[in-house]
């Protein structure tokens, strides 16, 4: 059974939950709980999160 988490962040339902099976990591909207899940590798993973905190997803930034 995955264990879902999401963000202290989240003050509202619209939010992505985390989880892991095995060694992927799992994603999903939290308001479909039963939808669809994406899977990333550990090292697909890694790369998002580091693009994340270097803040190459930044709406403002989405444009250029």
């Amino acid at each position: 059974m995955t264990i879902w988490r999401r963000s202290q962040r989240c003050d509202s339902s619209a939010c992505v939950e985390v989880g892991c099976d095995g060694d992927e990591v799992l994603m999903r909207n939290s308001n479909l709980p039963n939808g669809p899940v994406l899977r990333f590798t550990s090292d697909e993973w890694t790369a998002f999160t580091a693009g994340v905190m270097a803040g190459e997803f930044k709406v403002d930034a989405m444009g250029d």
